[in-house]
């Protein structure tokens, strides 16, 4: 329904919300059908989102908004694909490249991986971002050739579609640059729309938390979980969820070109905090399937990782996709900006706390995130980190090393000194799973 066609106004609509009352399925239909029809102009939108975001949703109302940007476009239909055919979606953070390395590995074990993904959202780094830095990779495949390289290879990774919930991926570039990002109604209606319309089979949702994230505690992190939860359990889908730490950088590599760097490393074995959250989505998400238990779907894991049949499989993907593969063989090909710089420790002592979202705003501010809406991004900058939350160090010791163009580089390297903590005390250590949370209900680790 659009704006011209119901007698209601968007001022109505924003006033209600305004004012902490619940919006009628018909309400949240019109604002969302009007906006994806260009008939409300974003300035009025703007100012629904931060109604939504200071007021809140009810459960039926974030349910009719995702079931609203659902059909705001096509649903993709994946039953010609004869096998299973998953998802794993993360609520973003910073480093967080799973995505990356979880395809091939699925893939190799024997389920289909068909992912649409996002660009850059605040100041977290988006997967399609991140696939662009290896030249000639195409995130825009035609459906047709979309569904091939998912049937030849088993796995393929494409932007979210102009007409796969075509009102998300509005919202979504609109509240990047409006402050509205951080919003439970408004995360569970971006995510869960795309997810539902994405046609998969079995979802696994990672939603993080800390100071990295959109959610700030677990607590927060569980809420949303469990509201999505009820979505896909709603619509028919094998659905879980973990809620995982996000108190630092997931992955040693922050930055588009460099996290591709990182992944490499990780399907080459390399174990780190990235290797055991990779390794932990994908037992679940196997697990999920029914095709596995949890100790078989770990060790198909383990075998797609010491076989090499997983870093093989990524470069099958990058070439069927248009890529380099050479880039993924050969890693030190990519292109990095310059590595002159580093913020080093002030004093002896241990790193017990980071700020993480501001290591994410550094590496924007570096050129490799979004100030703007469709602002380019530089994909050579970044910032590779040579510690984490527990690390002892010495005054000089170098805490990470700063990727740059020349960009902002002083005002990124303040942000990255205040940062990263040194105190004298050393901290608790941090686990990467705080809950897992399904149709049958919560576990807490």
């Amino acid at each position: 329904m659009s704006a011209t066609e119901c007698k209601m106004t968007i001022l109505d609509v924003i006033e209600k919300k305004k004012t902490r009352q619940e919006l009628t399925t018909e309400e949240i239909n019109f604002f969302v059908g009007g906006y994806t029809d260009g008939t409300i102009p974003d300035y009025q939108i703007s100012s629904l989102l931060m109604a939504i975001l200071l007021n809140g949703m009810s459960d039926r109302e974030i349910f009719d908004m995702t079931n609203a940007m659902l059909h705001s476009g096509d649903v993709v239909d994946m039953s010609h694909i004869s096998g299973m055919v998953v998802d794993k979606h993360s609520t973003g953070g910073i480093g967080d490249s799973t995505t990356l390395a979880l395809a091939p590995i699925l893939a190799c074990c024997g389920v289909y991986v068909a992912k649409m993904s996002g660009r850059g959202l605040g100041f977290t780094g988006g997967t399609i971002d991140k696939l662009e830095s290896i030249p000639g990779f195409d995130t825009a495949l035609s459906e047709e050739e979309f569904f091939d390289v998912v049937k030849s290879v088993g796995c393929a990774v494409i932007g979210q579609t102009a007409n796969l919930a075509p009102a998300d991926k509005k919202l979504y570039a609109l509240r990047d640059v409006t402050g509205t990002v951080n919003s439970i109604p408004l995360i569970c209606g971006s995510i869960m729309s795309k997810k539902l319309a994405s046609g998969a089979d079995t979802i696994l949702l990672d939603v993080k938390y800390g100071s990295g994230a959109f959610m700030p505690d677990p607590e927060s992190a569980l809420e949303l979980a469990s509201k999505m939860v009820a979505i896909g359990t709603r619509a028919g889908k094998r659905i879980g969820a973990l809620i995982t730490d996000m108190e630092q950088p997931l992955s040693d590599h922050v930055g588009n070109a460099l996290e591709i760097v990182g992944i490499i490393d990780v399907l080459n074995g390399k174990q780190n905090r990235l290797y055991n959250e990779i390794k932990e989505v994908a037992i679940k998400l196997l697990a999920l399937t029914g095709k596995y238990d949890e100790q078989t779907a770990e060790a198909a894991f383990q075998r797609a990782i010491d076989s090499g049949e997983a870093l093989a499989k990524f470069a099958q993907m990058v070439h069927a996709q248009h890529g380099d593969e050479n880039y993924i063989l050969h890693p030190e090909l990519f292109t990095l900006g310059k590595i002159d710089d580093t913020v080093v420790a002030p004093c002896d002592g241990y790193v017990t706390h980071m700020v993480a979202a501001d290591i994410g705003r550094a590496v924007t501010l570096l050129g490799g995130g979004r100030m703007q809406k469709g602002e380019p991004i530089d994909f050579s900058v970044g910032v590779v980190m040579q510690c984490q939350l527990g690390s002892k160090v010495k005054k000089g010791d170098v805490l990470c090393r700063v990727y740059h163009n020349g960009k902002n580089l002083n005002e990124a390297k303040n942000l990255l000194r205040s940062a990263i903590d040194v105190t004298a005390q050393p901290c608790a250590p941090h686990k990467i799973a705080y809950a897992y949370v399904d149709k049958n209900g919560v576990i807490k680790y």
